[in-house]
């Protein structure tokens, strides 16, 4: 038999405090899972067990974090094991320098920050590849931080791990992204190779 509110007011609270992140919580779960009807039941399985479980949630705590670990507990769940593998990408290959190294050969460096000016060059779609090319502990951290702006320690408490694994997943993100980021870019002629032309 399926758990319930407590009470008719718990109903009322937390369905006022869903409405409230269901819209971030639908974009967190499109790019965790790369496909939006995934991603739609993903959201709607999570209020659920939000729903079923609001009696446990502390009042006065962060309920968008709260629901954010019920959504990501039930990705690492159910959906990881279902969604076929992206392509790996190796973290050693992205080393630090890389990006100056790439801005300067394409002529960037002119830009106050050849990471934004990269950036704005891309369309969604290319950006979107490549968080979905990260692994999943790596695409989570990265989300969550880039795209829903939580605090290191509100996606260490959505993840349950320390701070120093979000900063150290979210560093190897960015280094990961970097590398694939100017690759597509390249690719789709955005930059130049920086390459010379013999």
């Amino acid at each position: 038999m399926a758990e319930t509110p407590a009470s008719a007011a718990d109903a009322g609270d937390v369905g006022a405090e869903l409405a409230r992140v269901l819209d971030p919580a639908y974009g967190t779960a499109l790019r965790l899972t790369g496909n939006a009807a995934d991603a739609e039941d993903l959201v709607q399985d999570a209020a659920l067990l939000a729903f079923r479980g609001y009696s446990g949630f502390r009042p006065g705590s962060n309920f968008r974090a709260w629901f954010f670990r019920i959504l990501l507990n039930r990705f690492y769940s159910d959906y990881r094991k279902r969604r076929r593998s992206g392509t790996a990408i190796e973290v050693e290959a992205a080393p630090e320098g890389y990006l100056f190294e790439r801005a300067k050969a394409a002529g960037l460096l002119n830009d106050p920050d050849p990471g934004v000016a990269l950036l704005s060059r891309l369309d969604t779609e290319t950006i979107e590849a490549a968080l979905q090319a990260l692994a999943d502990d790596f695409r989570a951290a990265a989300t969550l931080y880039f795209l829903e702006d939580l605090s290191y320690q509100e996606i260490a408490d959505v993840l349950d791990v320390p701070v120093g694994t979000v900063r150290s997943r979210l560093h190897r993100a960015r280094r990961i992204l970097k590398e694939s980021l100017w690759q597509m870019a390249e690719e789709r002629g955005i930059v130049a190779s920086g390459r010379k032309e013999e």
